[in-house]
């Protein structure tokens, strides 16, 4: 695959990847996601926009954009979010796959780069890079997030026990994970049991299939929203990092070992820290954007 190719996956053909986005009352951001999608160097790929029973200008937003990569279908009842990804993704035929949400960024260079390696070797399952956190204009407000010590190839177990360690989603968000769709088919999708943590559990269970590639470039961008400064999200996170820990523990697919969970223990605080510092970072960012908003109102 080159940025030279065709626009577009050749006809007759499934494209090389697919960018899957089911969407939920998203039309805000929803055009910033769809052009950085378009505008990406690698050219053989789909977009399918599943738009989960909106009632905002979701499905709007999406037919106005006139591409001969993207497919869009709607639901006719709102879905639980697990559920609405594995319908979208149902829909889709690339190869490799890509998940984003409104609001996410992706660099011009990411399907190009994230693909790669995946063709390159057929031994790996998924392929990360780092992200930014952006506000409401996307002006950076966490640089370059993630992958810490993930730098490289890993084995399923060495980030498995990373995790356990770090009691952190190390690995990010949908849209900076590339991953092979017979790998996720043979993990059984996206599940209803972590609310907060639904990535984080889909990403491990992919890697029963395959090893894990970090890239240390950020080659995409995630929407700083009020969700981390909301009573009882810090609570939810760390009881769904309880549980998933207390998963990896137990499970022959890993050999996460004593030490590892001994170390983990010590560093929840760190990790509680961490989330109440998110919390604040999206408190200070929501009053930032309803200021500008009023001074824009003001001027109008």
């Amino acid at each position: 695959m080159t940025a030279g190719g065709p626009v577009g996956p050749v006809p007759g053909l499934a494209p090389a990847v697919s960018v899957v986005a089911a969407i939920t009352d998203g039309d805000e951001h929803l055009g910033e996601t769809i052009g950085s999608v378009l505008d990406q160097t690698e050219r053989d790929f789909e977009l399918v926009l599943f738009d989960n029973a909106s009632r905002d200008r979701t499905f709007e937003v999406m037919r106005s954009f006139s591409d001969p990569r993207i497919r869009i279908t709607r639901s006719g009842e709102r879905l639980p979010r697990s559920e609405a990804r594995n319908r979208a993704l149902r829909f889709s035929s690339g190869a490799l796959v890509k998940t984003v949400v409104d609001g996410d960024l992706l660099h011009p260079r990411c399907l190009e780069l994230q693909s790669q390696p995946l063709l390159d070797d057929p031994g790996l399952a998924l392929v990360a890079a780092r992200r930014h956190v952006v506000d409401d204009r996307s002006r950076v407000l966490v640089p370059r997030r993630g992958l810490n010590g993930l730098i490289g190839t890993r084995s399923g177990d060495e980030v498995a026990r990373k995790i356990v360690r770090g009691r952190a989603n190390l690995i990010g968000d949908a849209c900076n994970v590339l991953f092979r769709r017979e790998s996720i088919d043979a993990a059984g999708g996206w599940r209803g049991r972590r609310d907060e943590l639904l990535d984080l559990d889909c990403w491990l269970r992919l890697l029963h299939h395959g090893d894990f590639l970090g890239r240390p470039e950020p080659l995409a961008a995630v929407r700083m929203n009020g969700v981390p400064g909301q009573p009882g999200y810090a609570d939810r996170v760390a009881g769904e990092h309880h549980a998933i820990v207390a998963e990896l523990s137990g499970s022959s697919a890993y050999q996460v070992r004593v030490a590892d969970r001994a170390i983990g223990a010590v560093t929840a605080p760190l990790g509680a820290l961490r989330r109440a510092g998110l919390g604040i970072v999206a408190g200070r960012s929501a009053k930032r954007a309803e200021k500008e908003r009023e001074r824009e109102l003001a001027d109008a």
